[in-house]
């Protein structure tokens, strides 16, 4: 199948407002600000927005908040749907920023070329520099950069990738790989239509990390331990962090991988691929 590249140019009139209050310096507009939990959605994503008691509370605000979760759910139900209806899996990828969450994409797509007919709808906040990394694997790309038009989100939502959906040929594809905006907290939140939620965790993060952002931890079925080929420069313990990582979802799958050297990358591809079977 030949290579689509296509960019994300339009307005979209799906105004996002939350002050998450995690290092955030920007305003998104939809009145979102983290004030209750919702259980896991389907594709995994999980709202833990913590103790938000500063913020002004009442009515009003719980509705609005309901309102935004509901459109979001109802479009992530759609975005299923078509999935569905082509005959294609979808799997949302997140992992924080600098995780290695591309590296890993581009080495699943040389990978699974020609034996898995694959999509990639490609998120962030700005440029094409992700988009351009996965050229050339016969995969179909749709980017979205959500400066543009949608008021520089820190994840995707269920109305961004379904903007992005009519500039990919489901009809033709077997697997869409939803790669989130890096991020350890938002794109856990929202629901974008997947059938499953994989993270990418690099080994340099520290080992705290489930438990000081338990939200995506929790959200993912699968967590991808990354760069473990650095473990033996790095004042790092392998097992505290599995430790931790158990006591936020004891249920998740681990594969230990490194995206430099190879390590795990085929048992990440057999798993995408029992996906749609």
């Amino acid at each position: 199948m030949g290579r689509f590249h296509r960019h994300d140019d339009h307005d979209h009139s799906h105004d996002h407002g939350h002050d998450h209050g995690h290092g955030h310096d920007h305003d998104h507009g939809h009145g979102h600000d983290h004030g209750h939990d919702h259980a896991p959605a389907p594709g995994g994503a999980v709202s833990e927005h913590g103790d938000h008691s500063g913020y002004a509370t009442g009515a009003e605000r719980v509705v609005v908040l309901e309102r935004i979760f509901e459109e979001n759910d109802q479009t992530a139900a759609a975005n299923r749907r078509d999935f569905d209806a082509a005959g294609v899996t979808a799997v949302n990828l997140m992992s924080s920023p600098g995780a290695g969450k591309t590296t890993v994409l581009a080495e699943t797509l040389r990978r699974l070329q020609g034996r898995r007919r694959i999509g990639v709808i490609e998120g962030d906040i700005e440029t094409s520099i992700d988009a351009d990394r996965l050229n050339g694997f016969g995969a179909a790309i749709s980017l979205i950069n959500t400066s543009k038009g949608f008021g520089g989100e820190c994840h995707l939502d269920a109305p961004m990738v379904r903007s992005a959906l009519p500039r990919l040929p489901l009809a033709e594809l077997d697997l869409v790989i939803i790669e989130n905006v890096g991020n350890l907290v938002c794109p856990a939140e929202f629901d974008v239509g997947a059938h499953a939620s994989a993270m990418v965790y690099s080994v340099t993060e520290g080992e705290e990390k489930p438990l000081k952002y338990p939200g995506m931890f929790r959200a993912a079925q699968l967590v991808l331990v990354n760069k473990v080929d650095l473990i033996p420069h790095l004042d790092y313990d392998l097992e505290t962090f599995y430790r931790n990582l158990r006591s936020v979802n004891p249920d998740v799958v681990t594969i230990e991988t490194s995206a430099r050297t190879g390590q795990g990358i085929d048992r990440w591809c057999e798993w995408l691929c029992a996906l749609g079977r």
